[in-house]
């Protein structure tokens, strides 16, 4: 038999839904790669393949005390690997959620424009007068756990409000605000900090209670640094420094509006004008 009719034989013997298994299979595989890849579970991989390697050559090799003691390892390490690598697992699970088909089910952010307009505003003034601040924005992961831990607001956005809230020596000053769904929710929260150790030491517990929320869940935090006035914004355990006004709008607008490419703001104020005056 050629091997041309060893392969059409062995075709003929694939049924459709064998592909279709394949291709789910192979996509999940490269899903679970790329999700890895962004923890601290990729060094966690490599050593468990390495494992499965030695293993494997053990096993071939008739080596009887090393395969014993690998496969009792192994049977007891994938369950302490789970509580280990809870929040890593946890974070892979959110990131799956905020998929494109998870967010089937997640309704975007309304009045965009303004919200944007007002922690600008809010923002460049306490950055001006080096108050400290951080501000959370929820966004597909809901982080009611760190909303009971502040303050219950429920009040319309606005810069004075924002303004107010962190003036030094004011009960809600110490904490995070945070923002859901166009609202501030509540003032005062608590953050949890950032597993990262190897950040800078200029980067003092807002910026790191920054990190950890953005580490956890999908929101975006902006920070105001009491020491310098310099404004920051997390994301995804990555944090952008030193911006100005427009920068800060910027950094918004991408995060939060489902255009591809946000606008300035004054081409938006501009657009306002005109249907104001059409309306008119």
């Amino acid at each position: 038999m050629s091997f041309w009719e060893s392969v059409w034989r062995f075709l003929s013997l694939v049924r459709p839904a064998d592909f279709i298994d394949i291709l789910i299979v192979t996509f999940a595989l490269y899903k679970g790669i790329k999700l890895v890849r962004e923890t601290r579970a990729q060094q966690l991989v490599k050593a468990v393949v390495i494992l499965l390697l030695i293993l494997w050559g053990s096993t071939l090799l008739r080596l009887h005390t090393i395969t014993y003691i690998l496969e009792n390892v192994m049977q007891v390490g994938f369950l302490a690997l789970l509580i280990i690598f809870q929040p890593e697992l946890r974070r892979m699970l959110e990131k799956v959620g905020r998929s494109k088909i998870g967010n089937i089910f997640t309704a975007g952010p309304e009045n965009i424009d303004h919200m944007v307009d007002e922690l600008a505003e809010a923002a460049t003034y306490l950055s001006a007068h080096k108050i400290g601040a951080l501000i959370v924005l929820e966004r597909g992961t809901k982080i009611g756990e760190i909303v009971t831990t502040g303050t219950a607001l429920s009040a319309e956005i606005s810069s004075a409000l924002l303004i107010n809230i962190f003036i030094p020596n004011t009960p809600l000053h110490d904490g995070a605000v945070v923002i859901q769904n166009g609202r501030i929710s509540a003032a005062g929260c608590l953050l949890p900090l950032t597993q990262n150790d190897s950040l800078s030491r200029e980067l003092g517990t807002r910026h790191r209670a920054a990190l950890g929320m953005t580490e956890i869940s999908d929101a975006i935090v902006v920070v105001v640094s009491e020491e310098t006035g310099k404004i920051s914004v997390a994301r995804d355990g990555d944090m952008i420094r030193n911006l100005t006004a427009d920068s800060l709008r910027r950094a918004l607008y991408k995060n939060l509006s489902e255009e591809d490419s946000p606008k300035p703001v004054e081409e938006l104020r501009k657009w306002k004008e005109i249907l104001h005056w059409i309306k008119k």
